[in-house]
């Protein structure tokens, strides 16, 4: 295929080597629970695997479609994202699992909205950033759409409840909108004005102010509020520098909770040990380099905040999930990508990074073609043409 000489497989590599050793973790983590839960030790494997050949048809898919075509599908998306969050709301509609309804059930399939919300986030804000480019300094035009759209989506998922994709949200379009030019001034006081409101819903609910209370001190409550975040440094430390072996670590034994979704970067830990825990942090670094790259080199701005904007919740999700089991953030529900369990948000970080590609792609492309046209040879080859990894 002609364009996959221009494709960045450091990208691919790392995503690649990041989704088969969430499989094989997966399986390592699960197959207790599964197998007590189920009656099969592979029912989390299975439908992980399947996710997962989902996901790679979509992110060739992607990564050979135009990026340029998500600009027209960034408003619908958007409005389909906000349509089945307000479904979640509706008494009947949803799926609760521990105590939060973020899942629409449809016969054996699920779906989590929130996961395809924060991509079409993405997607809407690239292509509004892009239209407005001169006049993101303007409060009426630059500023406010952008925050009525971040309350919206922030109180839906509030609703079921999930405050910290809310965050994620703030996160991204915060992120976004200081990289477009947006009015420092409006942008800070706006954070400062939200702070108490944030402290307040932190705090409101017993069990987030147990988690900030844990965080402080784990300790203060080892059986109860502090037990989870326990067991994953227990795990960590079991772990040492070699780990105690693939499928021989123990905090899978009902010890720690949502051990194959939120705490599978402790499970590496304890079975893989420093090494395991060097080797997945230096592909996300790779990863997350290599993708700021594509954002610098996209062909045009609509790439390059399109770019921003995966790159920048990819990176967001990755610290929360890592910053959590290690004890730096607050404890809360989120999976790592490509590594943790869970078909939606596997599916979307998959398609995510196809999107991402082919920035990149055309990007080198568009470089390589501007190489030629200032040395007047059209015909000559580019040094480090022949892959994306290699410019």
């Amino acid at each position: 295929m002609k364009s996959d000489r221009h494709m960045d497989f450091f990208i691919l590599f790392a995503v690649l080597t990041l989704l088969g050793l969430g499989i094989v973790m997966v399986y390592s983590a699960s197959f207790v629970l599964a197998g007590q839960r189920f009656g099969d030790s592979y029912y989390f494997l299975k439908k992980q695997a399947v996710a997962a050949a989902i996901g790679l048809s979509l992110l060739f898919f992607a990564a050979r479609m135009d990026y340029r075509h998500w600009q027209v599908l960034g408003l619908p998306l958007l409005i389909l994202s906000a349509a089945l969050l307000t479904v979640l709301i509706l008494p009947g509609m949803r799926h609760e699992i521990g105590g939060s309804a973020r899942w629409l059930k449809i016969s054996f399939l699920s779906f989590q909205p929130a996961e395809l919300a924060k991509l079409a986030l993405v997607i809407y804000l690239a292509r509004s950033l892009t239209k407005k480019e001169g006049r993101m300094k303007e409060f009426a035009v630059g500023f406010l759409p952008h925050m009525v759209v971040l309350a919206v989506f922030f109180a839906l998922v509030l609703k079921q409840p999930d405050f910290g994709t809310g965050i994620i949200f703030a996160f991204l379009v915060f992120l976004m909108l200081f990289a477009a030019g947006a009015s420092f001034k409006h942008l800070g006081a706006t954070a400062l004005a939200a702070l108490p409101v944030l402290l307040y819903i932190a705090t409101r609910a017993k069990y987030r102010q147990g988690r900030l209370l844990t965080f402080l001190n784990p300790w203060s409550d080892p059986g109860n509020a502090g037990f989870q975040i326990i067991q994953s440094f227990l795990a960590f430390g079991s772990g040492n520098v070699f780990g105690v072996g693939l499928g021989v670590g123990k905090q899978k034994l009902f010890y720690l909770p949502e051990v194959h979704t939120d705490f599978i970067f402790s499970v590496i830990g304890e079975e893989l040990g420093l090494i395991g825990v060097a080797v997945v942090v230096g592909l996300f670094a790779v990863l997350i380099f290599r993708s700021f790259r594509a954002c610098f080199r996209a062909p045009d701005l609509f790439g390059t905040y399109l770019a921003l904007g995966i790159t920048s919740l990819l990176s967001i999700q990755t610290l929360l999930n890592m910053g959590v089991v290690m004890g730096l953030l607050p404890t809360k529900g989120s999976t790592l990508p490509f590594i943790s369990y869970g078909g939606t948000s596997l599916l979307v970080n998959l398609l995510a990074v196809g999107i991402l590609l082919n920035i990149s792609s055309q990007g080198i492309r568009k470089r390589n073609e501007n190489i030629n046209r200032r040395r007047g040879d059209r015909g000559a080859p580019v040094p480090g043409s022949g892959s994306g990894g290699s410019v």
